[in-house]
């Protein structure tokens, strides 16, 4: 289902867009471009809210890889033999 807007934009926009696109098509190139938009966003947004919850839990992790840490070396010494 489709629904009809109203949208405005500069001319020489247009121009980029007719240069890529038939003058009929501009909807389906809009609609792309948009799309396109809104998932390199929420790519960026992703990658912010990962590298804020790896830091603000960096210290908790560091503590937790140190207490393991010798468990997991006697593990990988017993595979050694």
């Amino acid at each position: 289902m489709h629904q009809r807007i109203n949208v405005t934009l500069p001319k020489e926009t247009v121009k980029l867009m007719d240069r890529v696109s038939k003058k009929g098509d501009r909807s389906r190139l809009i609609n792309e471009a948009v799309k396109h938009f809104i998932e390199y966003v929420g790519l960026i947004n992703l990658r912010k809210r990962l590298k804020e919850g790896a830091s603000s839990r960096a210290a908790r992790d560091l503590e937790i890889a140190e207490e393991w840490f010798p468990a997991d070396g006697d593990s990988w010494q017993d595979r050694k033999r």
